[in-house]
């Protein structure tokens, strides 16, 4: 055993790798906080527009007979426009031969523009009663109806029976539809019609005091006198005949422009208006219904009509608050009515990846393991010469000791380098010494200045007495055969490096049971599937072997990189060489055992991945087998670990959106039915890999949580990547407990 040491009478400074954690953790904080709010613009944009189609908060209910004992008489028999001014309910009917006429539940973009078009020919104004919520996301349409001198009232913003509703609710519609018709329009209103109500002796006792209240707030209501009955659809002579008043009287008509298929109401308009006329009725608003029967006829020229944009008796300018926070509304609706189709749609782009993302890995996993475990496949004649097993070690005093114990069971002839980058805890002294208690000759300590794995990784190349050379992690335990295993792919002279399988030691905890999830499904099926793809992306750190000449003749372990496993993988793919997986040749790491370590991790991986992606990115246009990983790895690389990673929970965001807001039942079938797939692609990794299938009872919660960080994890690793970020190699805290391979087990 040799050792090297640096030169001595130094004060240590601080090393580079302490002086990149200090500046990479006042980095992430931002980017971070840029992640989670992105995710709250998701959920935020998509509770919007749940709340906007009324399917979340929707009260269905509708109160039907109940006793009207409180409600005055001459309100119960008066007419179909209630006003309280002083505080005192008053009731005012349409004049004879008048028709005010108005429509509900709009504005709809089918029907409403249909509905304008046919008012403006035969220059009829009209009163609008609009749900808010139709409002903020058509606000195009009340903006042509307003500038054509149309009148517009409140319907409320989720078309909800008031009756049921506490005073907030209420007042909350009102505020709401308010705001969308400020931000649509430039105007508010003073007008009032409930949905599901009908002619004043309809009002009853518990919908009364609703009126009064808004009455106080200086709403008027408005009713029925003749009701088409539009909604039924029962064609269109019954629709005219219904709409027609009895005996010449004044009627307050009501059709609908929305809230269903429309096309009756069309037609029998036309026929309507014709009709009406040729009896002598006039049309008019509801507001000009009440000046012409208090006797306050509007100035010539000023009757409301398609003529002009006048504003209208009943409304208000829009100013100030009201006016901006009106158009914030619009806009943030807008986004809205683009962003959740447009999610919608890449899911279902996603979902098909992902569903054929698992086919795929199934088929050529099971390919590869017929292949590589039928009785008579040989790499060729077993090498049997020794080979250099390089760790790299940074304050590893917890595990270096294990990690040198496993290699001393080794059944293949090695010889051991231990690289200290800089250690500050003795990690060399106890490599040292725990070689020398096991007798162990073979084994050589080379300490460096700090200058991160991939230098030490480096030094271990060049340093190696052998023409293979097996890269672990200090934190790594190896089983006695895995070495051997590892290096008979090099019988293949096309062979230039061999992954290993990496598998979870410390799997007792729940952070632990996740990544052992991931490990063997995500990681080892992904490998199986790679290999016959001949299209490696990465071979692990914790487990790898390369020939060294190919290692030197790529340049070595860039530091260009935070991912330098991945980096070198596919700089031996460009140069030539091919990659394969040896499954049967197992080492056992220490994965994180807290959610922050797992971040920071998970982080250094993903954002190392993108680093060595965009460095290779010219691999797309090599030509030949050095081209291979460009056409087919990069491709499957992009979509896979980062395209469909970002957009993958989303499966699960939409099965909370379509729980809350459309249908429970059938949104957790199918979120039943993805989770099943994946049990059946993870229950045949563990088969292949011969694991305990009791920890996929884990997998339900790792999808629901695990999932959701990973997805702000690559996030974050993209928003650092599009802001130019930079970190370097961080060390994980360790604990040793992933002493044997029996005891990993």
């Amino acid at each position: 055993m040799t050792t090297t040491t640096p030169s001595r009478g130094r004060r240590r400074a601080p090393s580079r790798m302490e002086r990149a954690a200090g500046k990479a953790a006042a980095l992430q904080r931002p980017r971070v906080i840029l992640a989670l709010l992105l995710l709250l613009a998701l959920v935020c944009v998509m509770l919007l527009d749940g709340y906007l189609r009324a399917e979340v908060g929707g009260d269905q209910r509708v109160r039907t007979g109940a006793s009207s004992s409180d409600v005055p008489d001459d309100v119960l028999d008066g007419g179909p426009i209630v006003t309280f001014r002083g505080g005192q309910a008053t009731t005012v009917s349409v004049p004879d031969k008048t028709i005010a006429l108005t429509f509900d539940d709009g504005p709809n973009p089918t029907w409403t523009p249909q509905v304008l078009a046919i008012l403006e020919k035969y220059d009829v104004p009209a009163t609008f009663f609009l749900v808010g919520s139709m409002v903020s996301r058509y606000p195009s349409v009340v903006r042509d109806m307003v500038d054509q001198g149309h009148e517009v009232g409140i319907h409320t913003f989720t078309h909800v029976d008031l009756s049921y509703q506490s005073d907030a609710r209420v007042r909350r519609e009102m505020e709401q539809t308010q705001l969308a018709l400020a931000g649509a329009a430039g105007i508010t209103t003073t007008l009032f019609r409930a949905p599901y109500s009908s002619e004043t002796d309809a009002i009853d006792n518990y919908s009364w005091p609703v009126y009064k209240k808004l009455g106080q707030d200086g709403y008027t209501s408005v009713f029925v006198d003749t009701d088409s009955d539009d909604w039924k659809r029962p064609g269109v002579t019954k629709i005219v005949q219904w709409a027609t008043p009895k005996k010449n009287k004044g009627a307050s008509v009501l059709f609908h422009d929305a809230g269903g298929e429309r096309s009756q109401t069309i037609e029998a308009l036309p026929e309507y208006i014709e009709k009406m006329r040729a009896k002598g009725y006039t049309f008019t608003t509801i507001s000009g219904a009440l000046d012409k029967k208090q006797g306050q006829q509007a100035p010539a020229g000023a009757a409301p009509g398609t003529g002009g944009s006048r504003l209208q008796a009943a409304h208000r300018q829009a100013t100030g608050a009201i006016l901006y926070e009106g158009k914030a509304l619009v806009a943030a609706v807008a986004v809205a009515e683009w962003a959740v189709p447009t999610l919608s749609v890449g899911l279902m782009v996603v979902g098909v990846a992902v569903m054929g993302r698992f086919g795929m890995m199934l088929l050529l996993a099971r390919r590869h393991h017929r292949l590589r475990n039928r009785r008579r496949f040989s790499w060729g004649p077993e090498i049997t010469r020794p080979v250099t097993v390089i760790v790299p070690a940074y304050n590893e005093k917890e595990c270096i000791a294990n990690t040198l114990d496993s290699l001393a069971r080794s059944t293949h002839p090695i010889e051991i380098i231990v690289v200290d980058d800089g250690s500050t805890d003795g990690t060399s002294e106890i490599a040292r010494e725990a070689a020398l208690a096991r007798g162990m000759t073979n084994v050589r300590v080379i300490r460096q200045e700090n200058a991160g794995k991939p230098a030490a990784l480096n030094n271990g190349v060049r340093s190696a007495r052998h023409d293979i050379v097996v890269m672990m992690d200090g934190d790594t335990v190896f089983e006695p055969d895995t070495v051997r295993q590892l290096v008979q792919p090099f019988t293949d002279p096309e062979v230039g490096a061999v992954a290993g399988n990496a598998k979870v030691g410390n799997r007792t905890t729940v952070i632990g049971a996740w990544q052992h999830i991931e490990y063997v499904m995500g990681f080892n099926l992904d490998r199986r599937m790679y290999d016959l793809l001949r299209c490696m992306p990465t071979i692990p750190g914790a487990i790898g072997a390369f020939r060294r000449e190919a290692v030197l003749q790529v340049g070595g372990m860039s530091e260009d990189t935070l991912a330098e496993d991945t980096d070198i993988t596919i700089a031996m793919h460009r140069d030539g060489w091919r990659v394969v997986y040896q499954e049967h040749a197992r080492a056992w790491t220490e994965a994180p055992g807290s959610l922050k370590q797992l971040w920071s991790q998970r982080y250094r991986w993903s954002y190392g991945t993108m680093q060595a992606l965009w460095k290779h990115r010219k691999s797309l246009t090599d030509k030949g087998p050095s081209g291979r990983f460009g056409r087919v790895g990069m491709p499957l690389v992009v979509l896979f670990q980062i395209v469909t990673p970002v957009f993958a929970p989303l499966i699960d965001v939409f099965t909370a959106y379509s729980m809350i807001f459309i249908d429970f039942k059938a949104a957790l079938l199918a979120w039943l039915a993805v989770l099943g797939v994946q049990l059946v692609c993870a229950a045949y990794a563990f088969r292949l890999d011969r694991e305990k299938y009791r920890y996929l009872l884990m997998m339900p919660l790792q999808q629901l949580a695990y999932r959701q960080m990973m997805y702000l994890v690559l996030i974050h690793s993209c928003v650092t990547a599009l802001t130019g970020g930079r970190l370097r190699w961080q060390k994980l805290k360790r604990t040793g407990e992933v002493g044997t391979p029996a005891g990993a087990g």
